[in-house]
């Protein structure tokens, strides 16, 4: 797969929004800051000796991390697993994941230490000799597994000891509309605990973005229809943030935080909805690069009259539970049917007892109160006879159809639910399926519902393909009831019937289905095509449909030149190559191929069978899909048959840093060397330490301006803002301690943290307390203050002199360096704590803002204050002169600041500084006020002054 699907977007940073990574990370850090207190919960959170065996035998999971982008509905989404093998021996490592069994996989890569292997879709042969099958042993496989709504995608490879192995799965899935909301789900399964757990969800919808919410947890006993008492709260370390037409959501769990829910690594389903803008009209028709998608999904219609039968199994084996739940799901849904609907029941075992005999009943409440009692009378018993079922509930329908003078606008219905297989009267599928169709006869439609794991899932998906339905399968240890409810509420609405959509003719081909039965409130209706008339200005659209009223006729002409729409390059978060790729299109092949795949499965003509199993082949690996019939292959032969040649990891790391081996997973990588002798780099005057103090030097004019921030315990101060320019960004947050005897102060600050932000051309940060070191460039590490070290990565150097400074350098043109202040033996008023310096600004620009960056690139004048208030420049050679007057004026982008002279130590107080003190938090001499310098966190990348992000 192409590289944009797995670059997501920097949402936060191309806004000047708050990053919710950095954030979250940095309230983990906030737990667990304490080396003990980690390792404490290292040691706590496997509390069985067979769980703690099973972690010493199988490789750690340092990382998994899932990046969505969702463009028009249509969902990218990459998966990264990193495993770790920290063991004496090569072990096998498992990547297991479950992706919705509608997406299709597009791109599987294995990284093993040095070593890439592609995944490769190729055609699915007919045929497999015992060689061949022995030759692929373990091959990635998305079928290994199904459940209810979901297939298990899974890889094994042999891991050499102490290296790791990544992970890369990349599938694709168009969203479907259900209750009125689409819905973006993420299985959360790594079976462990993980040091770096994060899924970031990107959601780009033009029309504009309405209802998003983000429910708690879904675990496989609790999928239905959504709807459970108190679902309101995210899930913890959730950040949600969206504009009209762009939202991002992050979910980034601290190891604690897993723990708390599932400390065996099984978290659930991370879950998003969300709604867009729509108006009665002929819907969203999005055109792109010769290709249109079109999204159909009108409002405020009166629903239409609906005929329905309710078939239902009451078989031995729907004993206990799973009855008891259909028959209260039953009670709910009869009090929802409205006064003009008109129903009946039947329950079949061995026998067929229907309700109401040949004849369907209005809804009155004497007939829902009788009907609840019939309910409550069935009990499960005997065999499962499904097709004299359906054709008792298919003649109901027809007779009542021509007996009864009933509205052509109506829809008929069959909802039909079962538990098990044919196993009394026809028990072939292929006769059952001809019988029911042949009932049917194209009249009304037919909705299955399959409980367990006994039943024909094959059988009730072709029933309901062939007779305009949808179904539905659900796992026995689910609620039955709530999935049966949450079924009838996704049809019980019908709100248009016999819609049909059309094009101009002469400028469209491969247009996906466009005639469907019935339109349900809270669904959608999507048809995609390709455009054959490139010079035509526009695309003529018609809508035909009939609801309870009267009929419908919906007309107009769709510009075809819409570049600056659904063209996505540009996007803020979309730079990286996303853009380059034409969604629509893709979205196009995907309904394409799912209705080849479904027309297949419908027809018993082996022909026609053979020519749509080539079609759809033929285009899945035009598009690089993984289907039925196309099969993902590993560029290297045998993988899996012996373990891979061991190799050792260089150089060593022994004695660098304190790595969080047993919760976050990470081993310190090459790059790391021992940096003892390392002498300290010359730094220039511009600094803010202490109290703390602000020096600016401008050598230009040979003198320095000094001033103090009185701040508040826990402000966050922004020392340099270039988030833009240069992606950097530098915040110091405050502590506070008592003020000394006979002070003037009521209390001091000192700066405890100072966080570093990069993101070009990666992201990456650093956050630095007086004890620690936490580096994230995409490889999470922690080292020690204590320690001297140097940590390179492509584009950031750190240098560690233990218990002295650290230096940061960021790609070559910008360094700073943060003294460490430690006391032996601190009095009352004494804190440890940070100061911070710049030492090289050449990378900033000329826009880089915050306390110290306002400075950098902007000159300031000294005037001399003169009896008669005029002032004159003072030249550089009058620097000197000026000693003796203890007051002065400086001249700062036209403001006149009233100054005087002071000397200040820095350098842990081994240099001296004259320089010129502004008072008052430097009134007048900063841009705006103090409190316009406060960040909202220490990850605020606030893009501008006075902007801080809100995101």
């Amino acid at each position: 797969m192409i590289l944009w699907l797995w670059l997501c977007w920097g949402f936060s940073t191309s806004t000047g929004q708050p990053d919710s990574e950095l954030m979250a990370r940095y309230l983990e850090e906030e737990l667990m800051a304490d080396y003990s207190i980690m390792e404490q919960v290292a040691r706590r959170v496997p509390r069985q000796a067979k769980f703690l065996q099973r972690l010493e035998t199988r490789p750690r999971m340092s990382e998994f991390t899932v990046k969505s982008t969702i463009i028009s509905r249509y969902a990218f989404t990459t998966v990264s697993c990193t495993m770790v093998n920290s063991g004496s021996e090569a072990r096998e490592g498992v990547f297991e994941m479950q992706i919705p069994a509608a997406a299709f996989i597009s791109n599987f890569t294995m990284i093993i230490g040095n070593k890439t292997y592609y995944g490769e879709v190729t055609g699915k042969e007919k045929k497999h000799s015992s060689e061949d099958k022995a030759k692929h042993k373990k091959p990635p496989s998305p079928m290994d597994g199904r459940e209810n709504g979901y297939e298990t995608f899974k890889a094994s490879v042999f891991i050499p000891r102490k290296m790791q192995a990544k992970f890369l799965l990349h599938y694709e899935e168009l969203l479907q509309r259900r209750l009125g909301k689409y819905e973006y789900m993420v299985s959360i399964r790594p079976q462990q605990l993980v040091g770096r757990l994060r899924v970031e969800v990107n959601i780009l919808e033009n029309s504009g973005i309405v209802s998003l919410e983000v429910p708690p947890l879904r675990n496989s006993k609790h999928k239905g229809n959504g709807k459970v008492e108190g679902d309101v709260s995210p899930p913890p370390s959730t950040v949600v943030g969206h504009t009209k037409t762009l939202a991002k959501v992050t979910f980034n769990p601290s190891v604690v935080e897993q723990t708390r829910i599932a400390r065996n690594g099984i978290l659930g389903d991370f879950i998003i909805r969300y709604d867009v803008n729509r108006e009665l009209s002929v819907g969203d028709v999005q055109i792109l690069n010769g290709y249109f998608v079109h999204y159909f999904a009108p409002i405020d219609l009166p629903p239409l009259p609906k005929n329905v039968v309710f078939v239902l199994d009451s078989s031995a084996s729907m004993v206990g539970t799973k009855l008891k739940q259909t028959k209260e799901a039953l009670f709910t849904i009869l009090q929802d049917l409205r006064p003009e609907d008109h129903f009946n029941i039947v329950g079949f075992s061995n026998r067929i007892k229907v309700w109401q005999q040949d004849r369907l009943v209005p809804v009155t409440p004497n007939n829902i109160r009788d009907a609840k009692k019939y309910i409550h009378t069935m009990s499960p018993t005997g065999g499962t006879n499904i097709n004299s079922a359906l054709q008792t509930g298919a003649k109901l329908l027809n007779d009542y159809i021509a007996q009864n003078d009933v509205d052509a606008r109506s829809v008929s219905l069959i909802i039909f639910l079962t538990d098990g297989r044919p196993t009394v009267g026809e028990t072939q599928s292929s006769k059952i399926l001809s019988d029911t169709k042949a009932a049917i006869r194209d009249k009304f439609c037919l909705f299955t519902i399959g409980i367990g794991n006994d039943v024909d899932h094959k059988l009730l998906e072709r029933m309901a393909l062939e007779n305009c339905g949808m179904t539905r399968h659900f796992q026995e240890d689910e609620d039955a009831g709530s999935h049966l409810k949450g079924f009838y509420d996704e049809i019980g609405t019908p709100l248009l019937s016999d819609i049909r959509i059309d094009y101009s003719e002469d400028n469209v081909e491969q247009v996906t289905q466009n005639f469907f039965p019935n339109y349900f409130n809270g669904s959608e209706i999507v048809i995609a095509g390709k455009l054959i008339n490139r010079t035509s200005d526009s695309l003529h659209v018609e809508v035909t449909a009939s609801n309870s009223k009267k009929y419908i006729l919906l007309k107009t002409d769709v510009a075809i030149d819409l570049p600056s729409r659904n063209d996505i390059r540009g996007v803020p978060g979309l730079e990286d190559g996303k853009g380059d790729k034409n969604y629509i299109e893709r979205a196009w092949s995907y309904l394409t191929i799912k209705e080849l795949l479904n027309s297949r499965l419908k027809t018993d003509d082996n022909q026609e069978k053979e020519y749509l199993t080539e079609k759809a082949k033929s285009m899945a690996l035009a598009y690089n899909f993984v289907t039925p019939f196309t099969v993902l292959k590993m560029r290297e032969a045998g993988l899996h048959s012996e373990p891979p040649q061991e190799e050792l990891i260089s150089p060593s790391t022994d004695g660098i840093g304190e790595k969080l081996q047993s919760l976050q997973g990470h081993r310190a990588p090459p790059g790391i060397r021992r940096q003892q002798d390392k002498q300290r780099i010359r730094i220039s005057k511009t600094s803010a330490d202490g109290d703390p103090h602000f020096i600016i030097d401008f050598p230009s004019g040979k003198f320095s301006v000094c001033f103090n921030i009185d701040g508040e315990p826990g402000d966050i101060l922004r020392l340099v803002s270039d988030h833009k320019e240069s992606g950097v960004t530098v915040n110091g947050q405050l502590i506070g301690a008592p003020a000394p005897p006979n002070g003037h102060k009521k209390h001091r600050t000192y700066f405890s943290t100072i966080t570093i932000l990069s993101n070009k051309p990666e992201r990456s940060y650093l956050e630095i307390t007086p004890k620690r070191i936490i580096l994230d460039d995409g490889e999470r590490l922690l080292l020690s203050c204590h320690r001297s070290a140097t940590v390179r990565s492509r584009s950031l150097e750190v240098s560690i002199f233990a218990n002295s400074n650290i230096t940061v350098t960021i790609r070559d043109t910008i360094s700073f360096v943060i003294l460490i202040h430690h006391y032996k033996k601190p009095a009352p008023y004494q804190r440890n704590h940070l100061g911070f310096y710049i030492s090289n600004s050449k990378g900033l620009s000329s826009d880089s803002h915050g306390l110290l960056g306002q400075f950098l690139n902007h000159e300031v004048k000294l005037l001399q204050e003169s009896l008669n208030t005029s002032h004159q420049q003072v030249g550089q050679n009058q620097t000197e002169a000026l000693k003796p007057n203890p007051t002065n004026t400086l001249k700062v982008k036209g403001r006149l600041v009233p100054v005087v002279w002071k000397q200040r130590r820095i350098y842990n107080g081994q240099q001296e500084v004259d320089c010129w003190f502004a008072k008052n938090n430097a009134e007048k001499l900063i841009d705006g006020s103090y409190k316009d310098y406060l960040a909202s966190h220490p990850f605020d990348t606030g893009t501008s002054f006075g902007t801080i992000n809100s995101l």
